[in-house]
């Protein structure tokens, strides 16, 4: 007698897998637990298509990719967000098929590829992920979850100020999020609004990362000199506006102990021209360093030669006041101490970091350059910082830990056979 196959599990991004981190941990986590795991995603943004490749020469999952950009229906799905966007401004009541396609051009067509796979459990991530994944569970016949990494009703001041967009995420999550039969949220502030406002009950999720991408042992950085300065490090996907890196330069620019400025990630010329522009105009001693995307996994191991990170967000729309991003949880892991902007979220998660954190308010350049002079110039400090900073990343802040709490949700939804 032949044994059942395992339950598939299918997740669903409107992104690149190299840049959805939570993704990768969640397809990694299901597929060493047992469970066959395939993700349809997206690719939209050229820099991330080498970085998907390494990723997926190793993937112990499948994926299917659908091209935003060329290939067989790209530009027809294009057309036909632009027609849902007018249309979805004269009809309150639009479907949510139409909402979808606002939110992204592909969600139809992505939903469409999800469901032929008959998956026991589908998996949204961004809220383009939301009604992928509803509406491939109802054509399955099986079931949905979602995780919000985000507060979609605040996500980005271009959102915020779109009428489609925002009709289009009012429609989706009012209507879809009640059929998530397991909801993830990526910080307590961001669950704690979607029960305020939708009435839903996410478990917090933060975003940690495993063990097995941190260091092998504490970096010790080269003492501070004029010639081997204290390396201030930031990363994302993209380096660009309303991340807090104005105020660091300004920051840094009266700074008296001698910094250089590390950004991460890829960079549009005119914004780092207005960059560079800016740190000549401060008077900051030492160039802007850029520095090129790097894998998802080894990010923590990318940091660990910095004396401080950066996690500078901007209080500039709701969902950066609550969210807590995946830079200070890697920070953690390469035991580097981190400077935290006075986000609500960060105000609430910088008395747990202890003296592996320094809170600033941003926009006060001399406080925030007073801040960091008092850290770095002290090398007992620094020293306590570090230890403290790869104590919690081993201790609690990973995602060895965290996975608990996502495997249970699953295992209650869609057991393994025994």
């Amino acid at each position: 007698m032949s044994l059942r196959p395992a339950p598939l599990i299918c997740l669903l991004t409107a992104g690149h897998v190299s840049s959805t981190p939570r993704v990768l941990k969640e397809a990694d986590t299901l597929s060493a637990a047992g469970y066959r795991v395939h993700i349809v995603a997206a690719r939209n943004f050229a820099p991330s298509d080498r970085l998907d490749d390494a990723l997926l020469a190793q993937a112990p999952w499948q994926i299917t990719r659908l091209s935003a950009t060329d290939g067989p229906g790209a530009l027809a799905r294009k057309l036909m967000r632009q027609l849902a966007r007018r249309l979805i401004r004269a009809k309150p009541g639009a479907t949510v098929r139409l909402a979808a396609r606002v939110q992204y051009a592909g969600a139809i067509a992505q939903t469409r590829l999800a469901a032929r796979l008959r998956a026991d459990l589908y998996l949204g991530h961004q809220l383009a992920g939301l009604p992928m994944a509803v509406l491939a569970a109802q054509a399955a016949g099986t079931l949905a979850g979602f995780d919000l990494e985000d507060y979609h009703d605040g996500e980005t001041a271009e959102a915020m100020r779109d009428p489609a967009l925002a009709a289009a995420a009012h429609i989706l999550q009012s209507r879809l999020l009640p059929a998530c039969r397991h909801l993830t949220a990526a910080s307590p502030l961001i669950a704690e609004k979607y029960a305020q406002e939708h009435g839903v009950n996410p478990q917090v999720l933060l975003n940690v990362f495993p063990l097995s991408q941190a260091p092998l042992e504490p970096a010790i950085p080269p003492p501070i000199t004029a010639e081997s300065p204290a390396v201030l490090y930031w990363f994302s996907q993209t380096v660009g506006p309303g991340r807090g890196l104005e105020a660091m330069v300004r920051a840094a620019a009266r700074m008296h102990t001698p910094v250089e400025l590390q950004l991460r990630g890829h960079v549009w010329p005119d914004y780092r021209a207005g960059l560079d522009r800016l740190a000549r105009e401060v008077g900051l001693a030492r160039p802007i360093r850029f520095l090129p995307l790097g894998p998802a996994t080894e990010m923590a191991r990318l940091a660990a030669h910095a004396h401080l990170g950066l996690s500078t967000e901007e209080a500039n729309t709701p969902n950066h006041d609550l969210c807590l991003a995946n830079k200070s949880f890697i920070y953690l892991l390469a035991g580097l101490p981190q400077l935290l902007s006075a986000t609500r979220a960060h105000r609430l998660l910088a008395p747990g970091l202890g003296a592996a954190a320094r809170l600033v308010d941003l926009p006060e350049h001399g406080e925030t350059a007073r801040t960091v002079d008092a850290l770095l110039s002290d090398p007992r400090h620094c020293t306590e910082a570090r230890a403290a900073a790869w104590r919690l990343g081993r201790e609690r802040y990973n995602w060895d830990f965290e996975q608990s709490v996502f495997l249970a949700s699953v295992r209650r939804l869609v057991p393994l056979s025994r």
